[in-house]
């Protein structure tokens, strides 16, 4: 499905360009870099970035949450949030990797434990779902 979009402009020249459609996945994704850009919006600010309800960009973090590390925060100041220290484009380890990480952690001790841990948790596959 394709829904159309205004676009975000930091000057006021391109504030006035024409509403622009995309679909689905690529709204998710331009969500989901917002995120990795900003750490945090509302899905008021969103909705209205996206030029769709709260409802859908609800279902659309629901979606996302299960392959990314996005929580919500409910009340007041609440919104969506991603976790401190994950971005999209950085490298994770496969499975063989992580297994193979993991089974020389239990070998190291001190600060080869501490580095080796750093490591695992910033390179290891997200599992949200």
């Amino acid at each position: 499905m394709t829904l159309p979009v205004k676009p975000v402009h930091s000057n006021a020249q391109s504030r006035d360009r024409e509403w622009t459609w995309i679909t689905t996945l690529e709204r998710r994704t331009a969500i989901l870099k917002h995120l990795c850009r900003n750490r945090f919006d509302t899905s008021a600010n969103l909705s209205v970035m996206f030029n769709v309800s709260e409802r859908t960009i609800r279902s659309d973090v629901v979606f996302l949450s299960c392959s990314y590390p996005i929580q919500t925060i409910r009340g007041h100041g609440g919104g969506i949030q991603l976790a401190d220290g994950f971005y999209v484009d950085r490298n994770a380890l496969n499975a063989k990797q992580y297994a193979l990480l993991k089974k020389l952690l239990l070998r190291l001790q001190g600060e080869d434990y501490v580095v080796m841990v750093s490591i695992i948790s910033q390179f290891a596959p997200y599992r949200g779902c």
